[in-house]
């Protein structure tokens, strides 16, 4: 919530789905479930720390979906662990922001996040 929260801020207009876990982040990412109708993300911002499967877990799930892994993980957590960063790179990650704990700075780095990856980088069209 505060992620969305900091994007409304940064004055990003953007549509942002947010679920409650590694579980449920793999069923919308799939459309299992009652996500059967939604819109592939262009981007994915995930958290190390979520019930049920933590981050790690749900980039290794990625990483072996030839239907998901073409779609950007941003891994966005409180974690600075150097290990932590090192693993997510190598399971896949695009992208590693330690969240700044001060909500002014959450909302800068949200919006420098946004206008890199939909102003600058190229994104993968949806299959």
């Amino acid at each position: 919530m505060l992620v969305k929260a900091a994007f409304e801020v940064a004055r990003i207009e953007a549509v942002i789905n947010y679920v409650s876990g590694g579980v449920e982040c793999l069923a919308y990412l799939r459309k299992e479930l009652d996500y059967s109708a939604v819109r592939t993300p262009d981007l994915i911002l995930l958290d190390l720390n979520m019930p049920q499967m933590n981050g790690f877990q749900v980039l290794e799930h990625l990483a072996a979906d030839f239907q998901l892994k073409h779609i950007p993980v941003v891994v966005l957590t409180t974690s600075t662990n150097p290990t932590d960063v090192r693993k997510c790179y190598s399971l896949g990650c695009n992208s590693y922001i330690s969240k700044p704990f001060d909500f002014d700075e959450l909302a800068k780095a949200m919006g420098l996040m946004y206008r890199y990856w939909f102003h600058l980088a190229a994104l993968p069209s949806p299959q």
